[in-house]
């Protein structure tokens, strides 16, 4: 480990949008800053410029900041290190890949891609490993003096040495990983544009932005042995490496790709953090569920405040083998985060969900009066906020409710006839009602199935598909009340006369 002031980053590449796995790298790296009380940089790793997503960079700080994860230096709120942009650090790359040339430890590489395919195209024919056969590597002062003479285009290579024996590094997740320098590539650190590789760009900036852990996916294990020899090559104190574990799909067959992942159910489920946002999920619930991929609190607990888990964090806790993505907990866990809220905390967050459903504006949405008293009635019915909107939809339909399919109004083993006289007959019930409160509704709605001779659950379901459009709805003598007597009493004369 390290005595140094705690310094991690996220260092995404703006080429795609946020992935659910890369933001749990994001939460591992921001709990461990916080328990340690040090500092969680965001840095852009912009270098492939041909890929890169135009609004990629106000997705990555949108996620962050709603999962929480707030950083301390990066875009939009600066700090000593930076720039904190790769594509503004290109001097910075050129001086160092220099460096490495200038003490023995790069070498400049003028070999064409036309050579270096012949050279793949000979390797596989003669079934040996593919990579660059180092030709570069030792030619004669003269022949280099001769390629820069005539101005040759070149990448700088790093020079793997020895290239025989191996080297040992200690992950602080894994423990000790050695390597065989004879399987490793003399990688190429900066192109012939003068942009850098990973390779060369992520150690410089680690250097220089003074990062003490690196906590990525082990996904870049295979590079890490190139980063070991980097810093041993300019002398630099190393960081301590944490590879943390993949995520697998729900059912546990395969990594979740940055595209697709398939559901328990062989459903496919959301991977991008916005998709999760716009499906409705709360960043506290979201935030507990990453935690819990690959660490937990203390074994038991599933349910956790951020609180508790920067206090319990610890790198060395980490699961090193691959953890499946448990989607059926989210929506499980999301659904006791809803039910925790208190009523006007879930109005507010309901907002701007309900108002899409209606198509209505946030604004427009909050001047209605119709779903703050629904709040309660949908609380304990909802996984997610989007779920909210399908169930309250009713209340925002202008006008009396369309009935596409008048046949859904008819009751079970109730005839037309029957129907349309139990709607009538509901209908006069709730208009002669003294006080419009539940506990009435529900005694005048019983007594009126008595009265036709019916099961109360053929009358509700009359009633109900009549006031709200559906066979499901939050409950119904709380949903009349919140309807109020005016809508409901027009609601049940049009469906009326759409059956009859």
């Amino acid at each position: 480990m390290t005595d140094r002031p705690v310094r991690v980053r996220f260092a995404p590449s703006p080429t795609g949008y946020l992935h659910i796995g890369s933001a749990r790298s994001a939460l591992f790296n921001w709990l461990y800053a916080r328990h340690s009380d040090g500092k969680f940089i965001l840095r852009i790793e912009d270098t492939d410029q041909k890929r890169l997503v135009e609004d990629a960079l106000d997705d990555f700080a949108a996620g962050l900041r709603w999962l929480g994860c707030q950083w301390d230096e990066g875009p939009e709120v600066g700090g000593d290190y930076g720039p904190y942009f790769q594509s503004q650090r290109l001097s910075v790359y050129r001086q160092w890949a220099d460096w490495l040339v200038e003490h023995g430890h790069a070498y400049r590489c003028y070999c064409s891609e036309e050579r270096l395919g012949r050279v793949r195209e000979e390797q596989t024919a003669a079934k040996e490993q593919t990579g660059y056969d180092r030709h570069c590597r030792y030619l004669t002062p003269e022949q280099r003096a001769q390629h820069e003479a005539t101005g040759d285009p070149y990448v700088i290579r790093l020079a793997v040495e020895p290239l025989d024996g191996s080297t040992t590094f200690h992950d602080a997740i894994r423990g000790a990983i050695t390597f065989e320098h004879s399987l490793l590539q003399d990688a190429v650190l900066l192109k012939s544009d003068g942009w850098p590789t990973y390779h060369l760009a992520a150690v410089v900036d680690d250097h220089f932005m003074q990062i003490s852990h690196i906590m990525r996916s082990d996904e870049w294990l295979s590079s890490a042995p190139l980063g070991v020899l980097l810093y041993q090559a300019f002398g630099w104190e190393q960081p301590v490496w944490a590879h943390l574990p993949v995520i697998l799909n729900p059912n546990g067959k395969g990594k979740m790709s940055k595209r697709h992942a398939v559901g328990a159910d062989g459903k496919s489920i959301p991977v991008l953090l916005k998709d999760y946002i716009a499906d409705g999920y709360l960043p506290e619930a979201m935030a507990n569920f990453l935690a819990n991929v690959g660490w937990n609190l203390d074994g038991s607990t599933e349910v956790f405040t951020p609180e508790q888990a920067i206090a319990a964090f610890d790198i060395s806790a980490i699961n090193p083998s691959p953890a499946a993505f448990p989607y059926d907990k989210l929506v499980w866990l999301n659904g006791v985060y809803i039910r925790q809220l208190d009523d006007d905390d879930l109005y507010q967050r309901l907002l701007p969900f309900v108002a899409r459903g209606a198509g209505l504006s946030v604004e427009a949405m909050a001047g209605r009066p119709e779903l703050r008293p629904a709040v309660p009635l949908i609380k304990e019915r909802i996984k997610t906020l989007a779920e909210a909107a399908p169930m309250l939809d009713y209340f925002f339909v202008d006008g009396l409710l369309a009935y596409p399919d008048p046949q859904a109004l008819i009751g079970e083993k109730m005839s037309t006839a029957q129907t349309v006289e139990a709607l009538h007959g509901s209908a006069a019930a709730l208009a002669s009602l003294a006080n419009f409160d539940k506990d009435s509704i529900e005694a005048c709605l019983r007594a009126q199935a008595e009265m036709l001779g019916l099961k109360i659950r053929q009358l509700l379901h009359v009633v109900r598909v009549a006031l709200t459009g559906a066979k499901v709805s939050p409950p119904l003598f709380a949903t009349i009340v919140s309807l109020g007597r005016e809508r409901a009493l027009a609601r049940l004369a049009a469906a009326a006369k759409a059956v009859e």
